[in-house]
Protein backbone atom coordinates (compact mmCIF):
# COMPACT_ATOMS: atom_id res chain seq x y z
CA UNK A 1 0.00 0.00 0.00
CA UNK A 2 1.37 3.42 -0.95
CA UNK A 3 1.77 6.23 1.56
CA UNK A 4 -0.98 8.21 -0.18
CA UNK A 5 -3.38 5.28 0.05
CA UNK A 6 -2.58 4.76 3.72
CA UNK A 7 -3.20 8.44 4.48
CA UNK A 8 -6.49 8.38 2.59
CA UNK A 9 -7.55 5.30 4.54
CA UNK A 10 -6.71 6.96 7.86
CA UNK A 11 -8.70 10.08 6.94
CA UNK A 12 -11.68 7.97 5.91
CA UNK A 13 -11.48 5.98 9.15
CA UNK A 14 -11.43 9.18 11.24
CA UNK A 15 -14.42 10.60 9.39
CA UNK A 16 -16.33 7.40 10.08
CA UNK A 17 -15.26 6.62 13.64
CA UNK A 18 -13.50 9.65 15.14
CA UNK A 19 -14.63 11.61 18.18
CA UNK A 20 -15.01 15.39 17.93
CA UNK A 21 -16.01 17.56 20.87
CA UNK A 22 -17.17 21.17 20.52
CA UNK A 23 -17.07 23.26 23.70
CA UNK A 24 -19.42 26.19 23.20
CA UNK A 25 -23.04 25.76 22.12
CA UNK A 26 -23.62 29.12 20.49
CA UNK A 27 -23.38 30.41 16.90
CA UNK A 28 -19.85 29.15 16.18
CA UNK A 29 -20.48 25.80 17.84
CA UNK A 30 -23.69 25.15 15.93
CA UNK A 31 -22.31 26.19 12.55
CA UNK A 32 -19.21 24.05 13.12
CA UNK A 33 -21.34 21.02 13.96
CA UNK A 34 -23.40 21.55 10.82
CA UNK A 35 -20.29 21.96 8.66
CA UNK A 36 -18.72 18.79 10.06
CA UNK A 37 -21.75 16.75 9.03
CA UNK A 38 -21.97 18.58 5.70
CA UNK A 39 -18.34 17.67 4.92
CA UNK A 40 -18.85 14.00 5.66
CA UNK A 41 -17.94 13.49 9.32
CA UNK A 42 -20.00 10.52 10.55
CA UNK A 43 -18.26 9.86 13.86
CA UNK A 44 -19.29 10.76 17.39
CA UNK A 45 -20.00 14.48 17.83
CA UNK A 46 -20.51 16.07 21.25
CA UNK A 47 -21.51 19.71 21.82
CA UNK A 48 -21.04 21.14 25.33
CA UNK A 49 -22.65 24.38 26.52
CA UNK A 50 -22.97 26.02 29.93
CA UNK A 51 -26.41 27.48 29.16
CA UNK A 52 -29.47 25.21 29.17
CA UNK A 53 -30.74 26.74 25.92
CA UNK A 54 -30.17 25.53 22.39
CA UNK A 55 -28.01 27.90 20.29
CA UNK A 56 -29.65 31.28 19.81
CA UNK A 57 -28.93 34.58 18.08
CA UNK A 58 -27.43 37.31 20.27
CA UNK A 59 -27.64 40.52 18.16
CA UNK A 60 -31.43 40.91 18.68
CA UNK A 61 -31.02 40.83 22.47
CA UNK A 62 -29.95 44.48 22.78
CA UNK A 63 -32.42 45.71 20.16
CA UNK A 64 -35.62 43.88 19.15
CA UNK A 65 -35.90 41.84 22.36
CA UNK A 66 -35.57 44.86 24.65
CA UNK A 67 -38.05 46.80 22.53
CA UNK A 68 -40.56 43.98 22.90
CA UNK A 69 -40.75 43.05 19.21
CA UNK A 70 -39.20 39.63 19.77
CA UNK A 71 -39.69 37.32 22.73
CA UNK A 72 -36.36 36.17 24.25
CA UNK A 73 -37.36 32.54 23.64
CA UNK A 74 -37.83 33.25 19.93
CA UNK A 75 -34.18 33.95 19.11
CA UNK A 76 -33.19 30.34 18.49
CA UNK A 77 -30.81 30.02 15.55
CA UNK A 78 -32.21 28.26 12.47
CA UNK A 79 -30.77 24.83 11.74
CA UNK A 80 -29.27 24.55 8.26
CA UNK A 81 -29.27 20.77 8.41
CA UNK A 82 -29.84 17.98 10.89
CA UNK A 83 -26.99 17.53 13.36
CA UNK A 84 -26.68 14.11 14.93
CA UNK A 85 -24.89 15.16 18.11
CA UNK A 86 -24.83 14.50 21.84
CA UNK A 87 -25.89 17.90 23.21
CA UNK A 88 -24.56 18.39 26.74
CA UNK A 89 -26.36 21.62 27.64
CA UNK A 90 -26.50 23.34 31.00
CA UNK A 91 -23.15 21.96 32.13
CA UNK A 92 -19.92 23.96 31.89
CA UNK A 93 -16.50 22.71 30.87
CA UNK A 94 -14.14 23.17 33.83
CA UNK A 95 -10.87 21.73 32.56
CA UNK A 96 -8.93 20.28 29.66
CA UNK A 97 -6.69 17.22 29.97
CA UNK A 98 -4.60 17.28 26.82
CA UNK A 99 -2.55 14.22 27.75
CA UNK A 100 -5.61 11.96 27.96
CA UNK A 101 -7.62 14.04 25.47
CA UNK A 102 -10.54 14.68 27.78
CA UNK A 103 -12.79 17.67 28.50
CA UNK A 104 -13.69 17.87 32.19
CA UNK A 105 -17.23 18.96 33.07
CA UNK A 106 -18.71 20.68 36.13
CA UNK A 107 -20.80 17.59 36.96
CA UNK A 108 -17.70 15.40 37.17
CA UNK A 109 -18.04 13.80 33.75
CA UNK A 110 -15.11 13.45 31.37
CA UNK A 111 -15.69 13.58 27.61
CA UNK A 112 -13.11 11.92 25.37
CA UNK A 113 -12.08 13.52 22.10
CA UNK A 114 -9.79 12.95 19.14
CA UNK A 115 -10.25 16.51 17.92
CA UNK A 116 -11.53 19.46 19.95
CA UNK A 117 -13.04 22.79 18.93
CA UNK A 118 -12.90 25.59 21.50
CA UNK A 119 -15.77 28.02 20.90
CA UNK A 120 -16.58 29.22 24.41
CA UNK A 121 -16.86 32.88 23.37
CA UNK A 122 -17.22 35.71 25.85
CA UNK A 123 -19.39 36.81 28.74
CA UNK A 124 -20.47 40.27 29.85
CA UNK A 125 -18.17 42.15 32.19
CA UNK A 126 -20.04 42.65 35.47
CA UNK A 127 -20.18 45.87 37.46
CA UNK A 128 -16.88 46.25 39.31
CA UNK A 129 -18.32 46.07 42.85
CA UNK A 130 -19.78 42.56 43.39
CA UNK A 131 -22.06 43.70 46.20
CA UNK A 132 -23.49 46.49 44.07
CA UNK A 133 -23.69 44.22 41.02
CA UNK A 134 -25.98 41.90 42.99
CA UNK A 135 -28.54 44.64 43.74
CA UNK A 136 -32.02 44.36 42.27
CA UNK A 137 -32.24 46.53 39.18
CA UNK A 138 -28.58 46.12 38.12
CA UNK A 139 -28.16 44.26 34.82
CA UNK A 140 -25.78 43.16 32.11
CA UNK A 141 -26.85 41.86 28.70
CA UNK A 142 -25.24 38.84 27.10
CA UNK A 143 -27.65 35.91 27.38
CA UNK A 144 -31.31 35.56 26.47
CA UNK A 145 -32.09 35.26 30.19
CA UNK A 146 -30.30 38.59 30.75
CA UNK A 147 -32.37 40.20 28.01
CA UNK A 148 -35.63 38.77 29.38
CA UNK A 149 -34.98 40.22 32.84
CA UNK A 150 -33.99 43.63 31.48
CA UNK A 151 -36.95 43.70 29.10
CA UNK A 152 -39.31 43.19 32.03
CA UNK A 153 -37.57 45.95 34.00
CA UNK A 154 -37.76 48.44 31.12
CA UNK A 155 -41.41 47.74 30.44
CA UNK A 156 -42.21 48.35 34.11
CA UNK A 157 -41.73 52.08 33.44
CA UNK A 158 -38.71 52.95 35.61
CA UNK A 159 -38.19 56.59 36.52
CA UNK A 160 -34.71 56.65 34.99
CA UNK A 161 -32.34 54.16 33.41
CA UNK A 162 -28.58 54.48 33.80
CA UNK A 163 -26.34 52.83 31.19
CA UNK A 164 -22.68 52.64 32.12
CA UNK A 165 -20.64 52.60 28.92
CA UNK A 166 -21.47 53.81 25.42
CA UNK A 167 -20.00 51.21 23.10
CA UNK A 168 -22.22 49.56 20.52
CA UNK A 169 -24.32 47.59 23.02
CA UNK A 170 -24.67 50.50 25.43
CA UNK A 171 -25.66 52.87 22.62
CA UNK A 172 -28.18 50.39 21.23
CA UNK A 173 -29.79 50.04 24.65
CA UNK A 174 -29.93 53.82 25.08
CA UNK A 175 -31.69 54.00 21.72
CA UNK A 176 -34.22 51.40 22.87
CA UNK A 177 -34.89 53.35 26.06
CA UNK A 178 -35.71 56.47 24.07
CA UNK A 179 -38.00 54.48 21.76
CA UNK A 180 -39.82 53.29 24.85
CA UNK A 181 -40.05 56.88 26.10
CA UNK A 182 -37.84 56.23 29.11
CA UNK A 183 -35.52 58.85 30.63
CA UNK A 184 -31.98 57.49 30.22
CA UNK A 185 -28.55 58.68 31.30
CA UNK A 186 -25.40 57.28 29.69
CA UNK A 187 -22.04 57.68 31.40
CA UNK A 188 -18.80 57.22 29.48
CA UNK A 189 -15.21 57.52 30.69
CA UNK A 190 -13.99 58.48 27.22
CA UNK A 191 -14.73 61.61 25.21
CA UNK A 192 -17.76 60.15 23.45
CA UNK A 193 -19.67 57.06 22.35
CA UNK A 194 -18.00 54.42 20.16
CA UNK A 195 -14.57 56.03 20.42
CA UNK A 196 -12.81 52.74 21.20
CA UNK A 197 -14.02 51.17 17.96
CA UNK A 198 -14.41 54.19 15.67
CA UNK A 199 -12.41 57.06 17.17
CA UNK A 200 -13.25 60.52 18.43
CA UNK A 201 -14.29 62.02 15.08
CA UNK A 202 -17.12 59.52 14.75
CA UNK A 203 -17.64 59.70 18.51
CA UNK A 204 -18.57 63.38 18.17
CA UNK A 205 -21.25 62.47 15.62
CA UNK A 206 -22.52 59.63 17.80
CA UNK A 207 -22.69 61.99 20.81
CA UNK A 208 -24.92 64.38 18.88
CA UNK A 209 -27.16 61.46 17.95
CA UNK A 210 -27.53 60.55 21.61
CA UNK A 211 -28.33 64.07 22.73
CA UNK A 212 -30.67 64.86 19.84
CA UNK A 213 -32.64 61.75 20.82
CA UNK A 214 -32.99 63.04 24.39
CA UNK A 215 -30.28 60.93 26.04
CA UNK A 216 -28.58 62.53 29.03
CA UNK A 217 -25.05 61.70 27.81
CA UNK A 218 -22.23 62.43 30.23
CA UNK A 219 -18.72 61.92 28.86
CA UNK A 220 -15.46 61.96 30.75
CA UNK A 221 -17.41 60.71 33.77
CA UNK A 222 -17.27 57.45 35.70
CA UNK A 223 -19.75 55.87 38.10
CA UNK A 224 -18.11 55.57 41.51
CA UNK A 225 -20.84 53.79 43.47
CA UNK A 226 -24.39 52.44 43.32
CA UNK A 227 -26.68 52.83 46.33
CA UNK A 228 -29.77 50.85 47.26
CA UNK A 229 -32.89 51.34 49.33
CA UNK A 230 -33.71 49.22 52.37
CA UNK A 231 -35.18 46.55 50.12
CA UNK A 232 -31.95 46.06 48.20
CA UNK A 233 -33.09 47.77 44.97
CA UNK A 234 -30.73 50.21 43.31
CA UNK A 235 -31.92 53.81 43.69
CA UNK A 236 -28.93 56.12 43.25
CA UNK A 237 -25.61 56.40 41.44
CA UNK A 238 -22.73 58.59 42.52
CA UNK A 239 -20.55 59.95 39.70
CA UNK A 240 -16.91 60.96 39.62
CA UNK A 241 -17.80 64.61 39.03
CA UNK A 242 -19.73 64.74 42.33
CA UNK A 243 -23.19 64.41 40.79
CA UNK A 244 -25.83 62.02 42.10
CA UNK A 245 -28.49 60.38 39.93
CA UNK A 246 -31.81 58.89 41.06
CA UNK A 247 -32.20 55.67 39.04
CA UNK A 248 -34.30 52.51 39.13
CA UNK A 249 -32.47 50.47 36.47
CA UNK A 250 -28.71 50.30 35.89
CA UNK A 251 -27.14 48.47 32.95
CA UNK A 252 -23.40 47.84 33.00
CA UNK A 253 -22.16 47.84 29.40
CA UNK A 254 -18.47 47.49 30.10
CA UNK A 255 -17.30 45.15 27.38
CA UNK A 256 -16.68 41.42 27.60
CA UNK A 257 -14.46 38.78 29.19
CA UNK A 258 -13.26 35.83 27.17
CA UNK A 259 -14.16 32.46 28.64
CA UNK A 260 -10.72 30.92 29.05
CA UNK A 261 -10.59 30.11 32.77
CA UNK A 262 -11.45 26.46 32.14
CA UNK A 263 -8.23 26.15 30.10
CA UNK A 264 -5.98 27.05 33.04
CA UNK A 265 -3.08 24.62 33.22
CA UNK A 266 -3.81 23.06 29.83
CA UNK A 267 -0.66 24.55 28.31
CA UNK A 268 -2.42 26.46 25.52
CA UNK A 269 -1.71 30.05 24.51
CA UNK A 270 -4.81 31.30 26.31
CA UNK A 271 -5.28 34.43 28.33
CA UNK A 272 -7.06 37.75 28.66
CA UNK A 273 -7.38 38.24 24.88
CA UNK A 274 -8.53 34.71 24.07
CA UNK A 275 -6.87 31.60 22.64
CA UNK A 276 -4.06 32.07 20.13
CA UNK A 277 -4.35 30.13 16.89
CA UNK A 278 -3.00 30.12 13.35
CA UNK A 279 -4.90 31.12 10.22
CA UNK A 280 -6.15 27.55 9.96
CA UNK A 281 -7.82 27.81 13.38
CA UNK A 282 -5.31 25.42 15.03
CA UNK A 283 -4.55 26.42 18.61
CA UNK A 284 -1.04 27.34 19.71
CA UNK A 285 0.43 25.90 22.85
CA UNK A 286 2.05 28.17 25.42
CA UNK A 287 5.40 27.98 23.58
CA UNK A 288 3.94 28.95 20.21
CA UNK A 289 3.92 25.40 18.84
CA UNK A 290 0.83 24.70 16.79
CA UNK A 291 -1.36 21.81 17.93
CA UNK A 292 -2.93 19.50 15.42
CA UNK A 293 -5.98 18.29 17.29
CA UNK A 294 -7.27 21.46 19.02
CA UNK A 295 -9.00 24.18 17.03
CA UNK A 296 -10.49 27.57 17.94
CA UNK A 297 -13.39 29.59 16.48
CA UNK A 298 -15.59 32.57 17.27
CA UNK A 299 -15.13 35.43 19.70
CA UNK A 300 -12.46 33.62 21.70
CA UNK A 301 -10.08 33.03 18.77
CA UNK A 302 -7.13 35.38 18.21
CA UNK A 303 -5.07 34.87 15.09
CA UNK A 304 -2.48 36.84 13.10
CA UNK A 305 -3.94 38.70 10.13
CA UNK A 306 -1.95 39.42 6.98
CA UNK A 307 -3.71 42.77 6.37
CA UNK A 308 -2.84 44.09 9.82
CA UNK A 309 0.90 43.47 10.04
CA UNK A 310 0.31 39.95 11.34
CA UNK A 311 -0.91 41.29 14.66
CA UNK A 312 -3.20 38.95 16.55
CA UNK A 313 -6.84 39.91 16.12
CA UNK A 314 -9.87 38.91 18.15
CA UNK A 315 -13.26 39.66 16.59
CA UNK A 316 -16.62 39.63 18.34
CA UNK A 317 -18.59 39.67 15.11
CA UNK A 318 -21.36 37.42 13.78
CA UNK A 319 -19.70 36.81 10.40
CA UNK A 320 -16.39 35.90 12.01
CA UNK A 321 -18.07 33.25 14.17
CA UNK A 322 -19.74 31.66 11.15
CA UNK A 323 -16.78 31.69 8.78
CA UNK A 324 -14.31 30.65 11.49
CA UNK A 325 -16.51 27.70 12.44
CA UNK A 326 -16.73 26.54 8.85
CA UNK A 327 -12.96 26.76 8.32
CA UNK A 328 -12.27 24.97 11.61
CA UNK A 329 -14.72 22.19 10.72
CA UNK A 330 -13.13 21.67 7.31
CA UNK A 331 -9.61 21.60 8.73
CA UNK A 332 -10.50 19.22 11.56
CA UNK A 333 -11.36 16.42 9.13
CA UNK A 334 -8.82 17.09 6.37
CA UNK A 335 -5.08 16.93 6.00
CA UNK A 336 -2.78 19.79 5.01
CA UNK A 337 -3.45 19.93 1.27
CA UNK A 338 -7.21 20.19 1.79
CA UNK A 339 -7.10 22.74 4.59
CA UNK A 340 -7.97 26.40 4.06
CA UNK A 341 -7.17 29.66 5.90
CA UNK A 342 -9.50 31.82 7.90
CA UNK A 343 -8.56 35.40 6.96
CA UNK A 344 -11.82 37.29 7.45
CA UNK A 345 -12.27 40.94 6.71
CA UNK A 346 -14.06 42.10 9.86
CA UNK A 347 -17.57 43.42 9.30
CA UNK A 348 -19.99 44.82 11.86
CA UNK A 349 -23.30 46.61 12.06
CA UNK A 350 -25.42 48.42 14.61
CA UNK A 351 -28.83 50.08 14.61
CA UNK A 352 -29.27 53.04 16.96
CA UNK A 353 -31.30 56.25 17.00
CA UNK A 354 -32.76 55.51 13.58
CA UNK A 355 -29.35 55.17 11.91
CA UNK A 356 -27.91 51.99 10.41
CA UNK A 357 -24.17 51.87 11.17
CA UNK A 358 -22.03 49.40 9.23
CA UNK A 359 -18.30 48.94 9.13
CA UNK A 360 -15.59 46.87 7.49
CA UNK A 361 -11.95 46.28 8.33
CA UNK A 362 -10.23 47.20 11.59
CA UNK A 363 -10.95 50.89 11.95
CA UNK A 364 -8.98 51.17 15.19
CA UNK A 365 -5.83 50.07 13.34
CA UNK A 366 -5.89 53.42 11.51
CA UNK A 367 -4.79 56.80 12.76
CA UNK A 368 -6.45 59.00 10.12
CA UNK A 369 -9.98 59.32 8.81
CA UNK A 370 -11.47 60.95 5.72
CA UNK A 371 -15.13 61.42 4.78
CA UNK A 372 -15.48 60.07 1.25
CA UNK A 373 -19.22 60.20 0.58
CA UNK A 374 -22.36 61.86 1.85
CA UNK A 375 -22.77 64.34 4.67
CA UNK A 376 -21.65 63.89 8.31
CA UNK A 377 -24.05 66.67 9.34
CA UNK A 378 -26.96 64.66 7.93
CA UNK A 379 -25.61 61.42 9.45
CA UNK A 380 -25.56 59.81 6.02
CA UNK A 381 -21.99 59.21 4.96
CA UNK A 382 -19.06 56.89 4.34
CA UNK A 383 -15.65 57.41 5.90
CA UNK A 384 -12.36 55.57 5.43
CA UNK A 385 -9.54 54.98 7.90
CA UNK A 386 -5.88 54.98 6.92
CA UNK A 387 -2.52 54.01 8.31
CA UNK A 388 0.85 54.59 6.69
CA UNK A 389 -0.67 55.49 3.35
CA UNK A 390 -3.13 52.60 2.94
CA UNK A 391 -6.80 52.07 3.76
CA UNK A 392 -7.43 49.75 6.72
CA UNK A 393 -11.10 50.26 7.57
CA UNK A 394 -14.34 52.05 6.70
CA UNK A 395 -17.59 52.97 8.40
CA UNK A 396 -20.93 54.01 6.94
CA UNK A 397 -23.96 55.72 8.45
CA UNK A 398 -27.06 54.91 6.36
CA UNK A 399 -24.71 54.35 3.43
CA UNK A 400 -24.17 50.62 3.75
CA UNK A 401 -24.59 49.78 0.08
CA UNK A 402 -21.01 51.00 -0.46
CA UNK A 403 -19.46 48.68 2.10
CA UNK A 404 -18.37 46.09 -0.47
CA UNK A 405 -16.56 48.82 -2.41
CA UNK A 406 -14.49 49.80 0.62
CA UNK A 407 -13.98 46.18 1.63
CA UNK A 408 -12.41 45.45 -1.76
CA UNK A 409 -10.06 48.42 -1.34
CA UNK A 410 -8.98 47.18 2.08
CA UNK A 411 -8.34 43.65 0.82
CA UNK A 412 -5.92 44.88 -1.83
CA UNK A 413 -4.26 47.44 0.49
CA UNK A 414 -5.35 50.37 -1.69
CA UNK A 415 -3.83 53.80 -1.06
CA UNK A 416 -5.19 56.16 1.53
CA UNK A 417 -7.02 58.46 0.97
CA UNK A 418 -8.89 56.00 -1.23
CA UNK A 419 -10.38 56.86 -4.62
CA UNK A 420 -14.05 57.68 -3.87
CA UNK A 421 -16.93 56.64 -6.12
CA UNK A 422 -17.83 59.06 -8.85
CA UNK A 423 -20.57 60.96 -7.06
CA UNK A 424 -21.92 62.09 -3.69
CA UNK A 425 -18.57 63.49 -2.63
CA UNK A 426 -18.46 65.73 0.43
CA UNK A 427 -17.09 69.24 0.15
CA UNK A 428 -14.00 68.51 2.26
CA UNK A 429 -12.04 65.31 1.67
CA UNK A 430 -8.98 66.17 3.73
CA UNK A 431 -7.75 63.38 6.03
CA UNK A 432 -7.76 64.31 9.71
CA UNK A 433 -6.62 62.48 12.89
CA UNK A 434 -9.15 59.78 13.80
CA UNK A 435 -8.61 60.49 17.52
CA UNK A 436 -8.55 57.01 18.96
CA UNK A 437 -8.04 57.01 22.73
CA UNK A 438 -4.87 55.91 24.41
CA UNK A 439 -5.27 52.11 24.74
CA UNK A 440 -4.08 52.36 28.34
CA UNK A 441 -7.15 54.44 29.29
CA UNK A 442 -9.80 52.17 30.90
CA UNK A 443 -12.79 52.36 28.56
CA UNK A 444 -14.93 49.63 27.02
CA UNK A 445 -12.92 47.07 25.04
CA UNK A 446 -13.76 47.36 21.31
CA UNK A 447 -15.26 44.42 19.43
CA UNK A 448 -12.07 44.06 17.39
CA UNK A 449 -8.86 43.99 19.40
CA UNK A 450 -5.30 43.89 18.16
CA UNK A 451 -3.03 42.15 20.62
CA UNK A 452 0.45 40.91 21.14
CA UNK A 453 1.43 38.10 23.47
CA UNK A 454 2.54 38.69 27.04
CA UNK A 455 5.81 36.75 27.47
CA UNK A 456 5.41 36.75 31.24
CA UNK A 457 2.33 34.55 30.80
CA UNK A 458 4.39 32.01 28.91
CA UNK A 459 7.08 32.07 31.59
CA UNK A 460 4.60 31.40 34.36
CA UNK A 461 3.05 28.52 32.44
CA UNK A 462 6.48 27.08 31.60
CA UNK A 463 7.48 27.14 35.26
CA UNK A 464 4.25 25.35 36.25
CA UNK A 465 4.92 22.59 33.72
CA UNK A 466 8.64 22.20 34.50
Amino acid sequence: MSAASLVAELVAAFRAEGRIVIVGASLAGLRAAEALREHGFRGKLTVIGDEPHEPYDRPPLSKQVLEGWVHPDHTRLPRRRAVDADWRLGVAATGLDRVNRQVLLANGDKVDYDRLLIATGVRARQWINPREAALDGVFTVRTCDDAARLQAALHAAPRRVLIIGSGFIGSEMASVCRKLGLPVTVTERADGPLVGALGGVIGDIAARMHRDAGVDLRTGVAVEALEADDGGHVRRARLSDGATLDVDVVVASLGSIRNVEWLEGAGLASGFWGVGCDAGCRAFDINGVVTDNIFVAGDIARAPHVLYEYQFISMEHWDNAVSGAQVAANNMINLETERCPHLPLPMFWSAQFGVNIKGVGVCSFGDEIVFTQGSPDQRRFAAAYGRRGRIVGAVTFDHGKWLDYYGALIERSAPFPPPPPGYDRPGDMTPIPARFPDPRVPTEIPTVVLTGHDPTTRGAEFRRRS
